[in-house]
């Protein structure tokens, strides 16, 4: 089972006086990298989240939005700074004095001077507010997960059959090298007959020139490589867990391979067979970014 790096998840959690609702998206990224937003009283709770977000992903560039509503009447309350209101009177006590003025201040006037009233809130019950925006977090992680599964399912499904016809190219490819041996020894020997006319060919050095050139062009060990590659890639597909970067390295591999064949190849089919193989593998390592 693999997960895509690609997710959303939505979760929304209220009761009678509060309401959370959290919302993750997620593309890819070589690492873990989340982003959280969320009003500043949650601030607090940042830590845990992370910790908490840790146990549902592990690969990905992670977005997570999150909104909070308190629907209590008595989240604030209204504070009265009795000494700044006393000192702000006696200075205009002593500007009516010193000005010789009718000192016509009224409470409605002085109420509006800066910070005589300021607005507090209520001490928040922080238990309490973890327990629903865990709820949130978990419910909205567990939707992103789910659609994480899902794409995985079908990236699965879909570089397996990538990977069987990558087999299908290596199969050709192991046929048909021992051909080219035969065929060029075929020729180089009709060449030689032809130059010589009646002369005897020298059936040794005439061996001698064809295994030179078998060593040449043999990829015997890239194809033995290469199928190995194919199989531990389809193996691991079928694991649990973060698997895309130990793909991704066996694609390198897997390419490394495919490299060699091509330059080694001097026969036209197997050329062509191992560029298909590069362009399948190039396809797969495209596929594999998007694993987890």
């Amino acid at each position: 089972m693999i997960k895509s790096m690609t997710g959303f998840g939505r979760c929304e959690v209220q009761e009678a006086e509060r309401k959370i609702v959290v919302e993750m998206k997620s593309v890819n990224h070589r690492y873990l990298d989340v982003n959280i937003k969320m009003p500043k009283k949650l601030n607090f709770f940042e830590a845990a989240i992370r910790n908490e977000l840790r146990n549902y992903i592990q690969r990905g560039k992670v977005d997570v939005f999150i909104t909070y509503e308190d629907y209590t009447e008595s989240n604030v309350c209204v504070k009265y700074n009795r000494e700044l209101a006393a000192e702000y009177m006696g200075y205009l006590n002593q500007m009516a004095e010193d000005f010789s003025l009718d000192n016509d201040v009224r409470v409605s006037c002085l109420s509006r001077y800066p910070e005589i009233f300021t607005m507090e809130e209520q001490n928040i019950d922080e238990e309490q507010l973890w327990l629903l925006l865990n709820r949130a977090i978990k419910g909205a992680a567990e939707g992103f997960v789910e659609t994480r599964i899902k794409e995985g399912e079908n990236l699965c499904g879909d570089l397996l059959e990538k990977l069987d016809g990558m087999l299908t190219h290596v199969e050709f490819i192991t046929q048909r090298s021992p051909q080219i041996i035969a065929e060029y020894k075929q020729k180089l020997e009709d060449k030689v007959k032809e130059l010589l006319e009646d002369t005897k060919v020298d059936e040794n050095r005439l061996l001698m020139e064809v295994t030179i050139f078998a060593d040449r062009v043999c990829v015997d060990e890239e194809l033995v490589r290469l199928r190995s590659h194919i199989e531990t890639t389809k193996e691991t597909l079928q694991h649990r867990g973060s698997i895309g970067r130990k793909l991704d390295f066996i694609a390198q591999e897997m390419n490394r391979e495919a490299n060699t064949i091509l330059s080694k190849s001097n026969d036209l089919e197997i050329s062509n067979r191992a560029i298909e193989l590069k362009t399948e593998i190039e396809k797969v390592r495209e596929q594999i970014q998007n694993i987890e």
